[in-house]
């Protein structure tokens, strides 16, 4: 730096001193002194599209997403094959939840470089931030095809796995990952949430206490070992895992969620209310919450406040015949007889045999 600033005392119109620098400043985490270099590289030679590529990257480093976008944007305008910017923009969309925008951008990455194997890893990240885990799974194994020995690629085809069912393929792919590296505090977690689906609770307790091990900060494994140690009825040390996890991460609906479950198997009730309600504030389409907070109002005998919040579990999810079983019951309790055997009649078409049977005997 001390260098380029000579530099540019003796030619102040040297344009590449200025980006040399702030390449330097971005290196050093000064992002706000990087781009002050990079509009003045701009500014002196306006069509040098790395130029812009770097100042998004910082403008992308200090949460000014839409200004990084607009910079990627500028510089593939400048230079339409010009691959880093699609893969700059593609993050930056991904980072604002633009998955579907993030996926064309590192599919047209693809098409320029079929071998730049983190777009494959990136584009499978934001399919399966989008549902789409078998397409996801297919750019991991494409990933790791072209590049064998990256852990997080291994990493997240294990976390994809799970959410397909394939609990045992993703412990797999996830033991690969700790091999290669054995600080990777991710795979641990993941492997955590594998067995803790598999019933492996004390196997996932020490997955996620590895994890924390590896990252005190980390959220997500407090909830984890949360969610396990519940599960052994360690109630109160599963509250203590998602009180950390919430002071870790205020906006994590999962970790309201998890205590408000702990909350409610110590018969917290109206606790477990409060923390199901945090939870639906975060995610209004959780629908296990509104569920879950009805069964908890149900408890309390708040019966028709139940109902309502049945009602709001079955419009986000019309085929979870628990919803309509245990509305059922409410109604009857109301006297809506009829009401309850619609319910049940529902929850019975749906596979429920207990709601099979309430109809058989009661409506």
């Amino acid at each position: 730096i001390a260098d380029f600033s000579k530099l540019i005392e003796l030619n102040p119109k040297f344009f590449q001193a200025y980006f040399s620098r702030g390449n330097a400043k971005y290196l050093l985490k000064n992002d706000r002194g990087a781009i002050e270099d990079y509009n003045k590289e701009i500014k002196l030679n306006p069509n040098f599209e790395q130029a812009y590529i770097s100042r998004g990257n910082s403008k992308e480093h200090l949460g000014d997403y839409q200004g990084a976008i607009a910079d990627f944007s500028k510089a593939i305008e400048l230079n339409p094959k010009l691959f880093q910017a699609y893969n700059s923009r593609g993050i930056t969309k991904a980072n604002l939840g633009d998955y579907q925008g993030a996926i064309a951008d590192f599919s047209k990455l693809i098409e320029l470089n079929p071998k730049f194997f983190q777009a494959y890893n990136s584009r499978g990240n934001s399919k399966d931030n989008l549902g789409d885990y078998q397409g996801a799974i297919e750019d991991y194994n494409k990933a790791i095809e072209l590049n064998p020995d990256d852990e997080s690629f291994y990493s997240n085809r294990g976390a994809t796995k799970v959410n397909i069912g394939d609990l045992l393929g993703a412990i797999e792919d996830l033991n690969k990952a700790i091999e290669l590296n054995p600080k990777l505090f991710q795979a641990y977690n993941n492997r955590g949430i594998a067995k803790l689906e598999l019933g492996d609770y004390r196997g996932a307790i020490d997955d996620h206490t590895k994890a924390i091990e590896l990252n005190p900060d980390f959220a997500e494994a407090y909830s984890g070992r949360g969610n396990a140690k519940r599960n052994l009825g360690y109630y109160l040390q599963a509250i203590a895992d998602h009180n950390k996890a919430i002071k870790l991460n205020p906006k994590s609906f999962k970790a309201y969620f998890n205590r408000g479950n702990a909350k409610d198997n110590l018969g917290g009730y109206r606790g477990a209310i409060a923390d199901y309600s945090s939870a639906i504030e975060l995610n209004p389409k959780l629908f296990q919450a509104y569920f879950n907070r009805g069964n908890a109002k149900y408890r309390l005998k708040n019966y028709r406040g139940a109902i309502e919040d049945y009602n709001k579990a079955i419009e986000l999810n019309p085929n979870v015949f628990p919803a309509y079983f245990s509305r059922g019951v409410a109604k009857k309790v109301i006297r809506d007889m009829k009401g309850a055997c619609e319910d049940w009649r529902k929850a019975s078409s749906l596979g429920d045999k207990d709601a099979a049977s309430l109809v058989e005997n009661q409506c």
